[in-house]
């Protein structure tokens, strides 16, 4: 699949920094830092390396904890990223025989045109039954330490294997989902996609295949990415204005690095006495009811309703709700509106990516080959 880009506010660089995926994208939180407030994240320790290649043309204002965005993800050395294996995971993206109804893929939930959501406040599955949880963006997925809001899948080829098989998202089991795929004619294009393979259409190489698309969702060119490479008219001064709250009251103890957030939980004392306990459900530990992933920001503007069970209509809703539940502070109007800009700030350029054309074989075809 080629990848070309629609750009979304201001007008991209003329050439953006390369190789910058090496550098950056093993970036954790600093040791160190607590949040000013009642959450507590988990935190790890910027490497060296990406310390110092801070320093230089970024402004002065603006903490090191901050990295821009990589032009391009890595594939992991077991699930490598060719033409055919990212050609395959697109189709299979649009793929509605991969839910029982026949007619719900991963892009329902998952709007590439969308910004990689679906602007519900909780996701509507097979036979319109809904979980408890927002559906996060797929965009810039590849830099995530761990997936879904509790972090129960440590890859993205794992956490491809979740929606299909959930009861009240896709509905399938791995049996049907390979026979189904088999019957429509998607043998070759595993084959293509996995040489070598005695048996190449499996339902670990669906989700290895759908997770190889993913990492070509990735936004850079953002504002504030600009910013961070030294062009300082890329933000407007209320954008500046709310960066500087932003560092100042605390948010970037959790939201920082490359997503701005993403790499670790915290306490979300808002949803106290819910029915969703959180990173409980995975850990056992009582200690994680009611903490969830820290969410990433970027494209924040652009995937509405906020928080893990979407209960935030707005970004002015969620910044008020943030300020005061994990800072502990009450943000005047003006603050939030300075805030919010500068969260504007940090939407990127979206890959164009099309509806691909799916196999279908006939149905007399298929008798025939019997």
């Amino acid at each position: 699949m080629t990848v070309q880009r629609r750009t979304r506010g201001a007008a991209r660089p003329e050439q953006r920094r390369s190789g910058a995926g090496a550098a950056v994208a093993g970036l954790l939180l600093l040791a160190g830092i607590t949040l000013l407030g009642s959450a507590a994240c988990e935190i790890g320790r910027m490497p060296e390396e990406t310390r110092l290649a801070t320093k230089g043309s970024r402004p002065a204002d603006v903490s090191p904890l901050f990295q821009p965005l990589p032009e391009t993800a890595e594939h992991p050395e077991d699930n490598p990223g060719t033409p055919e294996r990212i050609d395959l995971g697109h189709k299979l993206f649009f793929e509605p025989k991969l839910s029982r109804s026949g007619i719900i893929s991963c892009n329902t939930c998952h709007v590439v045109g969308a910004a990689g959501v679906d602007a519900r406040q909780v996701a509507i599955g097979e036979g319109a039954r809904t979980g408890p949880r927002n559906s996060p963006t797929v965009y810039n997925a590849a830099f995530l330490t761990a997936q879904f809001w509790d972090g129960r899948a440590p890859t993205l080829e794992e956490q491809a294997k979740g929606p299909i098989q959930a009861h009240v998202e896709m509905d399938l089991t791995p049996e049907e989902a390979v026979e189904r795929l088999r019957e429509v004619g998607y043998e070759p294009l595993f084959a293509a996609a996995f040489p070598g393979e005695e048996d190449p259409l499996t339902f670990d190489n669906i989700a290895r295949a759908i997770a190889a698309f993913e990492r070509t969702l990735i936004t850079p060119g953002s504002p504030f990415d600009r910013y961070l490479g030294g062009d300082e008219a890329a933000l407007t001064p209320k954008q500046k204005e709310g960066l500087r709250i932003f560092q100042d009251a605390g948010c970037i103890s959790c939201h920082n690095g490359v997503m701005l957030g993403g790499q670790g939980y915290a306490a979300f004392s808002h949803v106290e006495g819910s029915s969703d306990i959180g990173r409980a459900a995975v850990t056992g530990r009582d200690e994680d009811r009611y903490v969830f992933r820290i969410a990433p920001l970027r494209n924040v503007a652009l995937t509405a309703p906020y928080f893990h069970d979407g209960s935030a209509a707005t970004l002015h809703e969620a910044v008020s709700i943030m300020g005061w539940v994990q800072l502990k502070r009450r943000f005047t109007q003006e603050e939030v509106d300075a805030l919010v800009a500068f969260l504007e700030s940090l939407t990127g350029e979206f890959p164009v990516v099309t509806h691909p054309q799916l196999p279908r074989t006939p149905p007399s075809a298929r008798g025939a080959s019997d």
